[in-house]
This record gives C-alpha cells, structure tokens and sequence, in this order.
C-alpha cells in the first residue's frame, strides 16, 4: 500500500514538471521577452521612471497590433535602485529569464552594467538616453547602443546657441559626480573655445556636497560678469545651484543640457527664479511637435489619464519602437541581426530622426538636439538645432 502511494505520488510529481515544462515552453513560444532593469528608485528615477511608462504604452500599442514577428511582447523591468551593482545584477537575471534585448538606465554611470552583461549574453543592449560618449560599442561592445546625442552634440548644440546670439564670455561649472555631468562640461568647454569664444573661469562641483558659497564667492569676485553661464549639473543640487546664483543677484543667462529638462526643476525654481534659463534635450511634447507625437499623446492619455509628467516618457517609447522595428527588419531576435538592422537604418522618431554610426566607429549617434527655455518657470520651446560643427569624442 505504501509502495502504491509514493508511486502515485512521483507520478503526480512528474506530471506537475511536465505540465509547468509546457506552459513555459508554450509561453515562451507565444512572447518575446524585453528586459528592463530603469530605475524608479534614487537619484535616476526622475528620468527612468518616465521612461518606463512611455515603454510600456509602446509595448501595449504594438500588442494591439498583433504584436512582433508574430507573437506578443512581454516587458519585464526590474528597478535598478540609481545602484550599478543592482543593475547589473538585475541583467543577470533577465538574461536568465530569457529576454532578447535589455532597455539600461539613462546614464553611462548607472547604465553601463546592464549593457555590459546584454554583451556578454550576445543581445542588445540599449540606453533611452544616457548621453556620455563612453555608452557605445567601443566601450561596451558592439551590440550595445544610446538613443541619445552624444554630449558632443549635446554641448555644441549650447556653443551654437550662445554664439548665435551674440555671446562672448562663458562662466563654467562643472559637476564631477558622474561621467554625464563631466562629459558634457568638457565638451560644451570645447565646443565654445573652438568657435572662438572665452571661457572666463572653470568652476568644479560636487553632487551632494549641498554648498555652493565658495563657488558663488568666486563668482561675484569677477571684475566683469561673463555674458552667460554654462553649468553641467542635474537634480536635485541643480536647483540649488541656480536658486543661489539668482538669489544672490546673478541674473545672468544659464545655459545646460537634457539634466534641466526635469519638472522637479521648474517647480524648485518656480517664475521667480525660472528665467533666461536655456538648454538643449531629446525632444519637445506638444501634439504640434508631428503627427506621430499627437498619437503618442493621446494614447498615453487614454492610458495613464493624463499627459506625460516629463519629457522622458517619449524615450522610453522610442527605444521599445527601435527594438521592434530592428527585429522586424533582421526578421528574428538573434542580438547580431538586430544590431546590424539599428546600425543599417535610419530612424524616425518622436526625439527626432537617427542614425548610428557602424561598431567600428562606436555607434555615434547623429541627432538634432531640442532647444528649450524657461520663462517664469514653465518651459517653451525655441527649435531643433543640429550644430555644424562639434569636438570629437
């Protein structure tokens, strides 16, 4: 009698496994899995959190349609906590679980681990925005990409700007927190003495320290104010930086890149301190920005019931849309096909049109950068600006 029980038993157990085997396997045949590790969590959250929305529209909206290659797509997004640890091990385990491609946070700092094991997995790896020269393939492999203008672009487009209008003298601050914040001072620095302007002080700071009086000091100091200033921060001592320069009477123009585009900013400085504040992103939101963008504007409503809370969010609907259209072009998953099919098209998008530069040549992205400002603490928009010239990476 015992003997019957514990062979029913293992029978039962065997079916179980069996059971479970074929369900996965038949999921597995019915989706395609795109791994995520944003983070929505710490100091990365105000841009990944946004994108993560924006990703999971895409996917929802490409689901009605049928989805990919004939099967749906499932996202699966692990938060990366602002940690490179987490992250990284987040790509671990969606290697694991079988995805085809892995979305890594907004910057090379936070960003870079995730790509590295969608490498080491042989799959793509793709960033919605981080902006660092360092997150492409000669760096981290030649399956991994940034949607994003590189910081060359990024400072060149400011250069350009301020040259434009008449400017000479530059004050710089720059942030040496993370590669971003020290990359994009560097090479708006170069960018603006290349096309013979004058930067009349190099200022460091540090995320976090919370103290900008020596810089200030420094900065009242100059016998002659600089025509503008440029400052390679972001959130939350952005804010504070700008809120101490305004309330100590620095009134003078400040310029940036795609770290200002935060509505964490607008609000802290507000329409008092809001004003002649200038700086280059991805993209502008408006339904008037192409018809694509009113149709993502209006999804995304119908969604979340309401407009997007940041500009983020039409990365993060970008970089699924790129995915797919790469998988549709090399007609399967494998991560070498899709990577030669983001490499060999251009791009139409609603952070504008792209195209990447082979591996050899690192995947350079080439892209118009959205100028914006604010005016009384509300953003508008100026133009889209491709600089004619830019420092090499």
């Amino acid at each position: 009698m015992k003997r019957s029980i514990c062979m029913f038993m293992a029978s039962a157990i065997i079916l179980s496994i069996l059971l479970t085997s074929c369900g996965g396997a038949s999921q597995a045949a019915t989706t395609i899995k795109i791994g995520a590790t944003l983070c929505l969590t710490g100091i990365q959250a105000p841009l990944d959190e946004p994108a993560l929305k924006g990703a999971q529209l895409a996917v929802d909206e490409i689901n009605k349609k049928g989805g990919v290659l004939g099967k749906k797509l499932e996202l699966i997004n692990l938060d990366g906590k602002s940690d490179p640890v987490t992250v990284g091990n987040n790509a671990v385990q969606l290697v694991q679980e079988g995805v085809v491609a892995i979305i890594a946070p907004s910057d090379f700092d936070f960003g870079g681990p995730a790509s590295r094991e969608a490498q080491k997995a042989g799959i793509v790896g793709i960033s919605p925005a981080a902006s660092s020269p360092l997150y492409g393939s000669k760096s981290l492999g030649d399956k991994q990409f940034t949607m994003s203008m590189w910081n060359t672009t990024m400072g060149a487009a400011a250069a350009q700007d301020a040259s434009d209008q008449g400017w000479k003298n530059a004050y710089v601050v720059t942030d040496d927190f993370i590669q971003y914040t020290k990359d994009l001072g560097e090479y708006f620095t170069k960018a603006w003495e290349n096309g013979g302007g004058t930067v009349v002080y190099q200022e460091k700071y540090t995320q976090g320290a919370g103290d900008f009086s020596a810089q200030l000091a420094r900065m009242k100091a100059l016998p002659t104010q600089p025509d503008f200033y440029y400052i390679s921060s972001y959130m939350p001592d952005l804010g504070l930086i700008i809120r101490t320069m305004r309330e100590a009477g620095i009134n003078a123009p400040i310029m940036g890149g795609d770290s200002y585009d935060d509505p964490g900013l607008f609000q802290a400085l507000g329409p008092q301190y809001g004003n002649d504040i200038i700086f280059a992103t991805h993209t502008w939101v408006s339904p008037d920005t192409s018809p694509q963008m009113a149709e993502f504007l209006k999804a995304y409503e119908a969604k979340f019931g309401g407009p997007p809370e940041a500009m983020w969010a039409a990365t993060g609907w970008d970089v699924v849309n790129i995915l797919v259209g790469a998988m549709q072009k090399a007609g399967s998953t494998d991560g070498a096909a899709m990577a030669k099919a983001m490499e060999d098209n251009s791009w139409d998008l609603l952070t504008g049109k792209l195209t990447w530069e082979n591996a050899a040549k690192g995947h350079e992205t080439h892209k118009q950068a959205a100028m914006v400002k604010l005016a009384s603490g509300k953003p508008e928009f100026i133009g889209w600006l491709l600089p004619t010239s830019q420092p090499a990476p």
